[in-house]
């Protein structure tokens, strides 16, 4: 069973955003992280928001790769919020893990 949920009960899903691109998902993990995919005219993005510690955001042409791309890395991301909220877990050891974040999900 997923622990996300629609961001905002799902109200930005369909709305033109400020940059003129289209919301397509918009989900939150209550550990901290927020997952976006948004269509443009001419790209598609994926950002994955850990808060407190880094935003990174992807682009792709179809947003077929986009969306697997993006549930592939929901589960990694939560991994990090995972590591970083256990209570043996160090600073460094999340550092790498967002290290290796990027580096899978360039």
């Amino acid at each position: 069973m997923s622990s996300w949920f629609r961001y905002k009960e799902g109200r930005n899903v369909g709305k033109v955003g400020a940059e003129g691109n289209v919301t397509l998902l918009d989900e939150e993990h209550p550990q901290g992280v927020r997952m976006t995919l948004k269509r443009g005219d001419n790209y598609v993005s994926v950002s994955c928001n850990i808060y407190g510690w880094i935003d990174h955001t992807r682009f792709f042409v179809k947003v077929p790769e986009a969306i697997r791309e993006y549930r592939v890395m929901k589960v990694a991301a939560e991994n990090i919020v995972e590591l970083a909220k256990s209570s043996d877990s160090n600073k460094i050891k999340v550092w790498e893990a967002i290290s290796e974040f990027v580096r899978r999900f360039p």
